[in-house]
């Protein structure tokens, strides 16, 4: 047999894009930008709906918990990939590695569960208009974003101390953007095949159960539509679902090619570029996908930059 080296790992070390020494400052530029796009279009978002009455809605109220976990989720991987870059490396004692990928776990887990219960909200206002007021009230809204946090604690715990009892060993250099748990599978040696099952029934209940409620919904949704007699009256129903549909699309698309694939002989360049996207590129794509495709959030901006104009 070949000799292997099973010097345990105590350490990581994080060497994406280290490779081109001249590409790390245009990238890290690149990323402060998108960064604090990020923030500033969240936080926008979330202070808009708390300024504007007419946004005090089930929807908007969930879309600002999702403004405030993308700006969390965001900020877990993206200041850690721009000292990579200034740094060309940079050692992650265990502790922190397990803590980011907790942190990370945790905040993804929690977009999930807000993208579905917008989809389910999307599909009581269009489905069950009369029942609306009566289901989707402040005292159950706060139910469902606070079993939300619940779950995502959970979630988080049971996927970190799973993947953190792998036994690691040999190299300790992660050619990746943070810790997430790819890179980390291909540091394990040892017998690991109880914990990679855990880790691959929670990613199965989280995405592709979250993604069950989302079909569901608008599968109902567009067959509510079609029943709509008017061509006017179909284009602005959909019109209320597109924002949140296409929020989806990009979320759970990355998410499918990133945990519920097989990752064996896949490149790790190709799985750098898809983090980036869902890292970075996401969080600062959904304030305005639903600033820009949503009349009411358009109104309740101008609303805000002529208060601002006039004061």
């Amino acid at each position: 047999m070949a000799e292997k080296n099973f010097t345990f790992v105590t350490e990581f070390l994080l060497i994406a894009f280290t490779d081109c020494a001249e590409r790390a400052l245009p990238l890290f530029l690149l990323f402060l930008f998108i960064y604090l796009i990020t923030l500033w279009g969240n936080l926008g978002m979330i202070i808009l709906i708390r300024m504007d009455h007419r946004l005090h809605t089930p929807m908007y109220f969930l879309l600002s918990h999702l403004s405030f976990m993308d700006i969390c989720y965001s900020s877990v991987t993206v200041p850690q990939m721009m000292a990579v870059l200034l740094a060309h490396g940079v050692a992650l004692s265990y502790t922190r590695c397990a803590s980011q990928f907790f942190l990370f776990t945790f905040f993804g887990s929690i977009d999930c569960y807000l993208l579905a219960l917008m989809a389910y909200d999307r599909y009581m206002a269009v489905c069950r208009p009369l029942l609306y007021a009566t289901i989707m009230t402040q005292k159950a809204l706060l139910g469902f974003v606070g079993g939300a946090y619940i779950a995502g604690v959970f979630s988080a715990l049971v996927r970190t101390v799973s993947a953190f009892t792998l036994s690691f060993c040999g190299t300790n250099e992660i050619d990746f953007i943070f810790c997430d748990l790819p890179p980390l599978l291909k540091l394990t040696c040892g017998d690991s095949y109880t914990q990679e099952v855990v880790i691959i029934v929670f990613a199965i209940f989280v995405i592709p159960a979250c993604m069950v409620v989302v079909l569901v919904s608008y599968l109902l949704i567009i067959l509510a539509i079609l029943r709509i007699p008017s061509v006017g009256g179909r284009a602005k129903t959909f019109s209320t679902c597109a924002s949140h549909l296409t929020s989806v699309s990009l979320f759970f698309g990355t998410l499918i090619f990133m945990y519920l694939r097989d990752n064996s002989g896949q490149s790790t360049e190709g799985d750098r570029v898809v983090s980036v996207f869902y890292t970075t590129v996401i969080p600062m794509l959904n304030p305005l996908i639903y600033s820009l495709r949503n009349k009411e959030v358009k109104e309740a901006l101008k609303k805000a930059l002529n208060r601002a104009r006039l004061s």
